[in-house]
């Protein structure tokens, strides 16, 4: 009687423990690189766009010469006669004609959108972590172990 109580007991760790490797820690890695990526959109949008904008405009820039990549890492000189006008990426492949201030209302806009999709991603992650740190304490209970020390917080100075 012990011995299938003892075998039932193991059969429900390792299908937590499956749960946990096979379906949770996949989705939390999957959250977090998906949230990693819209944080390089975010980083392209407001530091490097945004930024070269801001410069066209405070230097009065109206013409430019400049490296374009082709693909492969081969560039190529590239004159723009006119760069009061630019092409943005709005995503799926499309690129629409701005003026610096409409490139500029653009990037607000895409940044507000991208910063709601990171505090999403995060929620996810940590709602998954705390499926992750459940599902253990599950794991605890049915091996009948005495519960873990919360840690006390540690004076840094």
């Amino acid at each position: 009687m012990a011995a299938a109580e003892a075998w039932a007991r193991q059969e429900k760790v390792r299908k937590f423990e499956e749960f946990v490797d096979q379906r949770l820690k996949p989705d939390l890695a999957n959250a977090i690189a998906q949230r990693d990526k819209v944080f390089e959109q975010q980083k392209t949008f407001s530091l490097d766009l945004k930024r070269n904008i801001e410069n066209l405009e405070r230097n009065g820039v109206t013409s430019m010469r400049s490296m374009v990549n082709l693909g492969s890492e081969v560039y190529m000189q590239a004159e723009v006669p006119d760069t009061r006008h630019i092409f943005v990426d709005i995503g799926l492949g499309f690129h629409v004609e701005f003026t610096w201030q409409e490139a500029l209302q653009f990037i607000s806009v895409r940044e507000a959108r991208l910063t709601r999709q990171i505090d999403e991603y995060t929620h996810l992650i940590a709602s998954i972590k705390a499926q992750i740190k459940l599902v253990c304490e599950g794991i605890r209970e049915v091996l009948q172990l005495p519960a873990e020390k919360e840690l006390s917080p540690r004076n840094t100075w």
